[in-house]
Parts: structure tokens; sequence; C-alpha cells
């Protein structure tokens, strides 16, 4: 009888049915490809994973980070999903197996406006009975509050007075002291809107405004008036004085009305930092009043709430960690800074939906980011060089910003090789550094490859490789070209498009891997599956395996994962799946073992595979089924499973048929296989 071998094509094809996928594989599970100078790729088990710490984090993870500070101590920055009010732990950092929270904290406070001010001076009194600063807080007035000439609106670092008073420095538009022009003692307002019935403009009334036809005004918090709901950004159509001014709005008033921003409270959001206290600053240590009287101690301190953070993006400037929730401020974090959680960088915008640190020169970018206090969703902004606490653009400095022409929102930026790289709903731009004056030249390089997802992006190897609506690119030296993806139907068809920010990228430089983690339609919009894509060998495989967050080889060795189960595993650790079995499998498709009107039969297999490691124990057991069939739309009959190992010589399964699928699996402990060179002995067996 004659014989013949089993070899398949590397990589898997589910876009094709299992007739015409012949000597191919259709299905795959937990596998892999390595590069083999004859048939392409072989295929073989992917590597396991184990815990890199031992507890859950307490709810899932989104991102991950590793970096190292000057003492060559590692660290894993965790940004998870924030838990509601009464504990949660959104950011974390991971040293030498020990999980320290930094979420940070904050506190809303609607209070009676209580300013002061001193006729000169930039500094800026004001009392809020209903919290206790300390000198680690920022406070965001999201009210403008007009008092002593000044308008104070935006983020100010504290210095704390005593348990219910505290002071800020006013600044202009350039950074500089802003001094007041008159002494106000325990005074300010806030905006007030009138309205006339039948009129879409309203008149403001803020005094010393200093708004000109054409600026913007921004109303943070919402206020009826005249049944219209003041909230956003507007344009100043009218300046009647330097306390009125006229804005525009999209519906008529359906009343003559006045009311106070707010109901005539300043609101305050304070970016609350816990860290060491100041040394005494009692009577006699510092100015009167200061902390306890005669006690040499500073006020204590309120504690804040938590943040809740849907996403979190993280990078590190040099030693320190820098954190920003989406659509939050920018936090910072230094392992030897003696802060207990993450501090709010008081000049940053205070609210954006992503930053990187960018290189050749150290600068944050932010992105979706502000000059307001309400997103544009297309601005870019960046801070100076090694300076993140500086964002005003001067002459001096190379801060900035720019806006995005095209497009309806920025997706998402990375750090490329020799660029930024800026992705929006519609194509894809480069973010070159060029010194000032411009600093950064913006290209767009690519249009119809716009992102799917928020984390969908990322580099390997010098290559950029992500995933559009509908196509997977990459931007390599000849620019933006589609990948071909023989498993499209996998993915795009099953896709759950109301959860595409849950899509991770999950680059794996140890083998040539990129692979994209996705929620499906059946499984409650968690991540769920995956497709692999092999660069070195242009193939793919897919499976199911969750991961919400993911980075590359780095400081603290192999690949890190978060599971939805909020563990963090390290990957390529080990042959299981974190002591568990792993259920690895691929099944091909249809080999057609005769094209005529005759049957083959089969009567006997002869395994070949790599059992184990090089110099392991060669001890795997696979699993060996055949599917026969005539047809390839009839339900084809099981032969097996057949246990294989290395010390089996022969099977002798005996079927006949026109088509056979094959299906090699394992779930054992502790082994690794590598698929050989099988051989069968056939022949014709009658007629059909």
């Amino acid at each position: 009888m004659p014989h013949a071998s089993f070899k398949l094509l590397p990589g898997v094809d589910q876009n094709k049915t299992p007739a015409l996928n012949e000597a191919a594989i259709s299905n795959s599970q937990l596998i892999r490809f390595i590069p083999d100078r004859t048939l392409g790729g072989l295929v073989q088990k992917l590597g396991g994973w184990t815990k890199f710490f031992p507890d859950t984090i307490g709810s899932i993870v989104r991102c991950l980070w590793a970096w190292e500070d000057t003492n060559s101590n590692s660290y894993l920055a965790v940004g998870a999903e924030g838990i509601a009010a009464g504990g949660g732990q959104a950011l974390e950092v991971i040293n030498s197996g020990v999980e320290t929270d930094i979420t940070p904290q904050k506190v809303v406070s609607d209070a009676t406006v209580d300013f002061s001010t001193t006729s000169g001076s930039s500094t800026v009194t004001i009392i809020d009975a209903n919290f206790t600063v300390d000198r680690y807080d920022v406070v965001d007035i999201q009210t403008q509050v007009s008092v002593g000439g000044l308008v104070l609106f935006g983020q100010y670092q504290v210095t704390p007075i005593g348990s219910t008073s505290y002071s800020i420095e006013a600044r202009d538009k350039l950074g500089d002291f802003a001094l007041a022009t008159s002494t106000v003692a325990n005074g300010g307002a806030v905006s007030q809107y009138d309205t006339t019935s039948g009129s879409n403009t309203i008149d403001v009334t803020l005094a010393n405004h200093g708004y000109v036809i054409g600026d913007t005004f921004t109303a943070l918090v919402a206020t009826s008036v005249g049944g219209i709901t003041i909230y956003g950004n507007y344009i100043v159509i009218d300046v009647a004085s330097s306390s009125v001014f006229s804005i525009a709005v999209s519906s008529q008033a359906s009343s003559t009305a006045t009311a106070d921003q707010n109901a005539g409270d300043a609101h305050f959001v304070y970016l609350n930092g816990v860290g060491p206290l100041a040394s005494g600053t009692g009577y006699g240590v510092g100015g009167y009043g200061v902390g306890g009287y005669g006690s040499g101690s500073a006020p204590d301190p309120d504690l804040g709430t938590p943040i809740n953070a849907v996403d979190w993006t993280l990078d590190n400037w040099g030693e320190i960690l820098i954190a920003c929730p989406y659509g939050g401020p920018i936090y910072y974090w230094s392992p030897a800074g003696g802060a207990e959680i993450a501090l709010a960088i008081a000049n940053a915008p205070s609210v954006n939906e992503g930053m990187f640190v960018a290189m050749p020169q150290r600068q944050i970018i932010a992105w979706g980011s502000t000059f307001t206090g309400i997103i544009d969703p297309l601005l870019i902004r960046w801070c100076d060089v090694n300076n993140y606490d500086s964002w005003i653009p001067l002459i001096t400095n190379q801060a900035g910003s720019y806006r995005i022409p095209k497009g309806s929102r920025i997706v998402q930026c990375i750090q490329g090789p020799q660029q930024g790289l800026i992705w929006t709903d519609l194509g894809v731009w480069a973010m070159q550094y060029a010194g000032p004056p411009y600093v950064y030249q913006f290209n767009e390089i690519g249009n119809g490859c716009g992102l799917i997802g928020r984390k969908a992006a990322g580099s390997m190897n010098g290559v950029i490789y992500w995933m559009g609506q509908s196509q997977f690119f990459r931007l390599a030296g000849g620019g933006v070209e589609p990948i071909r993806c023989p498993i499209w139907d996998v993915i795009f068809q099953d896709l759950d498009t109301a959860n595409l920010d849950k899509i991770r990228i999950a680059p794996n430089s140890r083998f040539g891997e990129i692979t994209w983690y996705y929620p499906t339609n059946s499984n409650g919009g968690e991540v769920s599956h995956y497709v692999k894509y092999n660069v070195i060998l242009n193939e793919w495989d897919y499976g199911e395996l969750g991961r919400t967050a993911w980075i590359n080889e780095s400081v603290l060795g192999p690949p890190i994962g978060a599971a939805p189960n909020q563990y963090i595993y390290q990957h390529e650790t080990s042959t299981d799946a974190d002591g568990s079995p792993m259920v690895s499998s691929f099944q091909t498709g249809y080999f057609v073992m005769t094209e005529a009107d005759v049957k083959m039969f089969i009567d006997q297999i002869w395994p070949d595979m790599k059992w184990g490691y090089y110099g392991g124990v060669q001890d795997a057991n696979i699993k060996l089924t055949f599917y026969v069939t005539d047809y390839p739309g009839e339900t084809p009959l099981a032969y097996g499973p057949y246990t294989l190992t290395q010390s089996v010589k022969f099977i002798t399964p005996r079927f006949r048929g026109r088509l056979v699928s094959i299906k090699i699996e394992s779930e054992d402990i502790g082994t690794f296989w590598r698929l050989g060179n099988i051989r069968y002995r056939f022949q014709q067996d009658g007629k059909f």
C-alpha cells in the first residue's frame, strides 16, 4: 500500500470553506507558528503564563506600564476601572511583589463665594468650609469668579492657611502673575445670566471679564434660565461694557429671566493629594493663624474620594510615573517623592482623552485636550521640554498646541520610531519634532485608515500596526498599507461594535507576533477572543482568550497581560495556563483523498512530533481525531480521538471516504509539542 505525508501550509484561513482550505488549518486555539526554511512555518503549542501578582486587582485592568527608577527598582503601573464611592484601586503600582494603591482622589464642593484680594497682589485667599486642603492639593475652579479686578477660572496649586482657608496665585493668559486692582474682603461673584423671551441672545454679567468679540466663554456648571440650559463653550457676540457681554445659544428663551451660575455658589473640584505633612507652621513658626495656635502643626487635611476611570494612558518621565484617566487631568507619582497617591499636575490641561511622553525631547503630549475645561476631540497640547508643569506657549519655551484639521476625533496617539503618530477616525497623522518656533510639524500620512478603538494601535521593531474599522494596517518604510487577513470573518463578523474601545493590541517581540484581543457579540461586552498576526511569516491564527491590558517585553521581562478575571499574568513563562491545562488545538480543512468517483481507505497513521522542549522530557500527550465525509455539507463521521505519545509507533483508524479533516489537540500539564511529518498508509477502496 502506498504512503503519503501529512504536511500543512502555515497560518489559519477561516475565510475559505473547509473544502477549499485543503492541506491548511481552518480552526485554531492557543497555537503559534515557528518559521521553517522548507515548509514556511511549523505549528506548535502557544507559550503559557503564570500570575505576575498573586491577588486580583479588584476591578478590570485597562492599562499597564513598566519602568525602572534610578536605583534600578522595577515597577508595574496598573490602571484599572475605578470603583464607585466607598473606595477603589483605579491606579496601583507593583514593586517586588508589593502592591501600592496610588489612586488619585478628588472632592467636589459648592460653597458661598468668599474670596479676598489685596490691591497690587496676585495672591487670592479663598474660604471653603467644606474642605481642608494641604499643599499637595490642586483646586479646579469651574465657575468663573470675579473679584478685585481678577477673573479666576481653572486649575491652581493651593497653599493652605487654616482649616477652611487657602490661597492661590492668579495668573494671566501668558502665565504671568495677575495683580488685583482693588482690595476685597470676603467677596466675589459668579456669572449672572439674563434672558429675553423669544431671543437666543443671553447677556452675561461678570465684572472685569476681559472678553472681546469672538472670544470663547465657557460654562462648566449647567445652569437653567428662561427655559434654556447653559453649558459648554459659547462665542462672545457682543461686549456692552467691562462687566457685561453677550453670547448666542441654539434655542430661544421661553421667558425673560435672571439667574446666577450654580445658584450663585462657587463650584470647586479639589484634586486631592496625600503626602507627608509640612513641617510645623503654628504661631511663631509660620504666618499668624496658620496651624493650631502654639501647636506647631499644620491643619489636618481632608481625604477625598478615589476617582473613577474607564481607561488610562500611562508613561514615565524618567523615574516619575505619568498617568491620565480617560477624560481627566494628568497626574504624576514619584517612587522617591513621598506622596501616598498620584498628584495632579497643576498647570496641565484639566481634561484629556490621553497622553504619552514624546521623544527626542521629553514632553508630555496630550490629545483630546482643552483650553477651556471642555474636551476638544481634535486638540493636541504639549508641555515645555523637560518641564511637565509648563503648558502655556511662550517664545521662551517649547510648549504648544495643534488642532487636527480633519476627522471628528483623535482616537489614539503613540510615540513611534522618530515621530509621534496620531490616529483619527478617518486616518493617521505624523507628528515630527522640528524645534522652535513651531516645535512640531504635522502631516497626514494615510487617509481611509482610521483607528477602530483607542488601544488598537501599537509598535514593534520599528513597524506600526493597527486595526481599522474593517481592515488591518501597518506603517513601514513604504507608507501605510493594508495587511492581508485570511481570518477576516472571525473578527469583523462577530465584533461587539458597542465596545470597540476595549480592543487591545498586544505585541510579542519574542515571537514576532501582534495580537488583538477583542469583545464579541456573545460574551457580555468584555474582551474574550483574539486574532494573532505573525509578522515574520505574514500568517494569522485565532482563538478564545481575554486580555484587557498588555505590555510587550520590558524591564520586568516577558510580556505581561491582564485578564477579565482581574488577575495579571506574565506570558511565555510556562507550558500551562497558570497551573491549569492549556487546551491547545487546531483543525484542518478537508483533505481530498480522491478527485475521482472512488473512496479511499486509510488504515495506518505514523505520528511524528516534537514531544517536549529541547533537552527536556519528551512526554506530551496528543489527541488525534479524523472527521470523514463524502460531501462538504454533510455531517462528518468522527474517528478518535486517538492518544499519541512518543512511544506510539502507529495507530490504525481504518476509515474510508473522499474528504477528511484532522484535529490535533492537547490538554495535559507541563508539556510542549510541535507538529512534525505525520505519514499515513492508504489504498483505493471501491467506487462511490
